[in-house]
């Protein structure tokens, strides 16, 4: 199948990301010396991906049906595979196994990248009747071929579990860095002073702003890297990671990371955040935060930004919040409300929550990209393009000040209008628009960040005990608590995954896949030797936990990848750790 698969067994070996990087680049030269056709199947796959996510191609697939095509496949029963995979944990290792024990007649006729990245193609667009069956005997002649390791990761690939080790900037910098050993077109520009790091960046940036690799791969292998920015650029239908802002603890906490700069403050509503994209042709696309295309499930937003923009526009790119709003009280309603509405297919006529846009940012406006524009200018823009109709479409309201007293009244304004709190932002000094990254440039403040923690934390649930008979101290309310158990019974697995890690004091009855997002808060965090979340990061051999955790709600529009990191949760206890020590400072201020 892979020319290079032997590198990709090597990710499980090593350790550190340069050597990580290096290895994916070679992996990478290889394939542009040698079948350069092969290179957007190989990052596709090494990514874990067979297109953009805002394509919403996905191979919709469950482990059923890979069971019955692994069986078919080894000629084993779907019982056998069942109870192997029940002992190993992981249904690659067993397909691996089952492959390498089977004794064949003929010696199949080798597997190529294309032809595996095509297959996987095939059963992301099978639908109707018989697809399962369909998708089930692709997966199978997939795996009659597969020799060696290939079972392993064809399997992981289906279940898009692909473990190998290294993070998807990992991949961005080792193709820059590809691009320029196997740079045709120029050296590097003289000013250029470490070309491999700046190779790195250019693509890791381009990727931000563009985050298709058809399109970047094929810029790459036609004009270098170098010529990158200028082929690749932010453009109408492919969604752009949202920027996102870090957590503040306090009105002079902010004061004290603003001083000398002017910044805005913007009620921080709690619905869904959206980009929203309308084209010269007319046509509206709506994105969730995961690049997920949401069109469908808003077709009352794709009627309201199309008639209240000016008539002046003729493309858009519009950052926003997707908020349940109860027109006849002119007043937002909880996320909760929002969480109701049907995901697909929706018709105006059926819509029984309503939905306001929020606006607060525009990113593009009529062929022209305003990302590097400073927030003042993108606001002009935004506030002189559009119509507000209360209920329908609004701007983020907002408040430009610097004074304690008015900030802290603005704050406790946005509680009682339904909001979470505020975000700050700089106006003009380093105010551009950054896809994708968590800015100290964009500050988050709550109510309860004064009281606790200074920010909730994003956790996948991994495992749980079994019931003692008590809810007290669980921090779930007792319907709340029964809504999720339902729910992750489905998730249950026999053993925790291999790159699971916890205390083994700390031993859960049940295992989970990872599949839910989870925002919690806690009074605080502290340093524990028996957790192991952030070990290594604050204390050589501790973790770090909660004390006195409760969930705050289910994120269904993020990803498990998306959760909350080892360095944003040590950061967080750093944060916490220095603003125990400013406490009395802080009351003072606050």
């Amino acid at each position: 199948m892979w020319k290079q698969r032997l590198n990709h067994n090597c990710h499980k070996e090593e350790s550190g990301r340069i050597v990580k990087t290096d290895i994916v680049c070679n992996l990478l030269r290889t394939v542009i010396y040698t079948t350069p056709e092969d290179l957007v199947p190989v990052v596709y796959l090494s990514a874990n991906r067979i297109a953009p996510a805002h394509e919403g191609l996905e191979l919709g697939i469950g482990d059923a049906s890979i069971i019955k095509a692994l069986a078919e496949a080894c000629g084993r029963t779907e019982q056998q595979i069942r109870i192997q995979y029940k002992e190993k944990g992981d249904l690659g290792l067993v397909a691996k196994a089952s492959r390498s024990s089977q004794s064949m007649m003929r010696k199949p006729e080798p597997l190529t990248i294309r032809k595996v990245f095509k297959t996987f193609h095939l059963i992301a667009k099978e639908s109707g009747k018989d697809s399962q069956d369909k998708k089930k005997n692709h997966i199978k002649s997939l795996l009659v071929a597969a020799t060696d390791c290939e079972p392993l990761y064809i399997i992981r690939l289906l279940q898009t579990k692909l473990r190998i080790g290294y993070a998807e900037q990992t991949l961005l910098a080792a193709l820059g860095q590809a691009a320029v050993y196997t740079e045709e077109h120029s050296k590097p520009p003289p000013e250029i002073k470490s070309p491999f790091e700046e190779a790195a960046q250019i693509v890791k940036k381009v990727y931000s702003v563009l985050p298709d690799y058809d399109k970047i791969v094929a810029a790459l292998l036609s004009d270098g890297v170098w010529e990158l920015p200028k082929k690749c650029d932010f453009t109408p239908g492919v969604p752009v990671g949202p920027m996102l802002s870090k957590a503040t603890k306090g009105v002079s906490e902010i004061l004290n990371k603003f001083q000398d700069v002017e910044f805005t403050c913007e009620y921080k509503y709690d619905g869904e955040r959206a980009q929203i994209h309308y084209l010269e042709n007319g046509s509206v696309e709506i994105y969730s935060r995961n690049a997920e295309r949401n069109t469908g499930k808003f077709p009352d937003v794709v009627a309201a930004v199309s008639r209240l923009k000016k008539t002046t526009v003729s493309s858009f790119i519009l950052d926003c919040e997707l908020v349940a709003y109860d027109r006849a009280k002119q007043r937002i309603l909880p996320f909760q409300v929002l969480s109701t509405r049907a995901r697909k297919n929706v018709s105006i006529s059926d819509i029984k929550v309503d939905v306001c846009v929020f606006a607060f940012d525009l990113l593009y406006l009529n062929g022209q990209a305003l990302l590097q524009e400073n927030l003042r200018i993108r606001r002009e823009h935004l506030y002189t393009s559009f119509e507000e109709e209360s209920g329908f479409f609004q701007f983020a309201t907002s408040t430009t000040s610097n004074d304690v007293e008015e900030i802290q009244k603005f704050l406790d304004q946005a509680i009682d209008a339904s909001c979470e709190g505020l975000i700050i932002k700089t106006l003009h000094e380093d105010a551009t628009y950054e896809p994708s990254k968590r800015s100290l440039n964009w500050l988050k403040l709550k109510k309860d960040y004064m009281e606790n923690i200074g920010d909730s934390l994003d956790l996948v649930p991994i495992g749980a005990f079994h019931g003692r008979g008590k809810r007290t101290g669980t921090g779930f309310k007792e319907e709340v608590l029964e809504e999720r158990s339902t729910s992750l019974r489905s998730k249950v697995i026999p053993k925790p995954k291999s790159y699971y890690q916890y205390g083994e004091s700390t031993n859960p009855d049940v295992w989970f896949e990872a599949s839910e997002v989870w925002e919690v808060k806690a009074a605080d965090l502290t340093i524990s030797p028996v957790y192991r979340a952030a070990v290594g990061k604050v204390d050589s051999n501790k973790g770090i936990s909660l004390r006195f955790p409760r969930l705050v709600r289910v994120r269904p529009d993020k990803a498990p990848e998306q959760a909350s990191s080892s360095e944003q949760v040590a950061e967080m206890y750093t944060a916490q750790k220095h603003n125990h020590n400013d406490k009395q400072d802080d009351d003072e201020d606050d």
